[in-house]
């Protein structure tokens, strides 16, 4: 085991969050302005894909609160500050509470996922910015490792692994399958049908 953090999982990770808050916006959008058409299969699979997207950010940000911030301010001490990051955790739960409440009905998501997106986006580069360099100046190898353990024992991986690999770019996952070995490979090849079948259901994609 490297004594250096290994940041690649939550990059990816947060790069999943925005791009798919962010297309579940746009389509929304367009379905709320009848330029697209939402029968009952389509509108069920963006139910359920808003739903498990909201748990994984809530879960996510929780392993957060509970288990990273503590670990900088016991590593950094002084050096952290957290308030604003916080903050916009705080932020989050009634907003990803609203969202779910109106998953039902594709046409109510767009502005709360628009909202959803923007905060995100915000709050996901300062963290980026703020947080990583002290991780990686403070956080041994092995501490950064059971935080991440504890992370992936909550996680939906039946929906999260297939976005990591979606989203991930190609040096990316490389280093993923070096590090995950054959198990990861499988996996994939167990969830890689199911989950285009629910892009192209949802997103029209390829």
């Amino acid at each position: 085991m490297s004594d250096t953090p290994n940041l690649l999982g939550f990059r990816i990770t947060h790069r999943a969050m925005r791009t798919d808050s962010r297309r579940l916006a746009d389509v929304t959008a367009e379905i709320a302005a009848g330029r697209q058409p939402c029968g009952r299969e389509r509108a069920a699979a963006i139910r359920e894909y808003v739903t498990k997207l909201c748990r994984g950010i809530h879960h996510h940000h929780k392993a957060e609160d509970d288990r990273l911030w503590p670990l900088l301010v016991r590593s950094a001490g002084a050096e952290i500050d957290l308030s604003e990051l916080s903050e916009d955790h705080s932020e989050l739960d009634p907003l990803l509470e609203e969202i779910q409440t109106a998953a039902g009905d594709p046409a109510e998501l767009a502005k709360p996922l628009r909202r959803l997106a923007d905060l995100l986006d915000e709050h996901i580069e300062e963290e980026e910015r703020t947080i990583f360099p002290i991780i990686m100046r403070h956080v041994s190898g092995k501490d950064w490792e059971e935080l991440e353990q504890y992370v992936r024992k909550g996680g939906d991986v039946r929906f999260e692994l297939p976005r990591i690999e979606q989203h991930a770019r190609p040096e990316e996952m490389a280093e993923l399958r070096k590090l995950a070995g054959p198990a990861l490979v499988v996996m994939l090849a167990l969830l890689r049908r199911a989950h285009r079948r629910r892009e192209r259901l949802i997103f029209g994609a390829a």
